[in-house]
């Protein structure tokens, strides 16, 4: 009787379809477009899910530490990773760098912003978007770099934020900023 057990459990278990995984990835903003093809691709290549969330990465910080079930974190900066493995939130010897990003000064308008970004000196615009610095490490580099050019103080006033670098990029878009 346990040998017919056995085969069945053998036979189950070779005819069963394939278990379908989800994982949970919280993924910074800037990587968003890039992140929706590779989980396309993952999911045919493997028939497993990738479920996506997308925020700044200062608001998925606070919602891992809140609980969040997030299985992976596609961080914007390495120190966020960083912070949350020493808070015994993250699994060590995990992290490592996926990409390396590049901050940019861009205009809807072609032609706008030179390769130097003398536009910022001129002030000839009304706004310009920056992701928050709170949240978004390229509002935080953004910021640093106003800084180092020393013309943070002089566009302060023509500061607009975005939550995140997509809501940055939307403000140009319909051209808020």
């Amino acid at each position: 009787m346990s040998r017919m057990y056995l085969w069945f459990a053998i036979l189950t278990a070779l005819l069963a379809p394939p278990y379908a995984v989800k994982v949970s990835v919280a993924v910074a903003a800037n990587f968003a477009a890039p992140m929706q093809k590779i989980a396309q691709a993952f999911e045919q290549d493997t028939g497993h899910k990738a479920v996506l969330s997308f925020g700044s990465t200062g608001m998925l910080y606070a919602q891992i530490r809140n609980g969040a079930p997030y299985q992976i974190l596609l961080s914007a900066d390495d120190e966020t990773p960083n912070k949350l493995e020493k808070e015994g939130l993250g699994i060590a010897g995990s992290r490592f760098t996926y990409a390396t990003g590049k901050l940019v000064l861009w205009s809807k308008q072609p032609g706008f912003v030179d390769d130097k970004g003398e536009v910022l000196r001129t002030g000839k615009f009304e706004r310009i978007v920056i992701a928050n610095p709170k949240l978004a490490p390229y509002g935080a580099a953004a910021m640093e770099t106003l800084g180092k050019l020393v013309i943070l103080q002089q566009l302060q006033a023509r500061i607009v934020q975005g939550d995140n670098i997509v809501q940055t990029y939307q403000f140009v878009v319909i051209e808020n900023a």
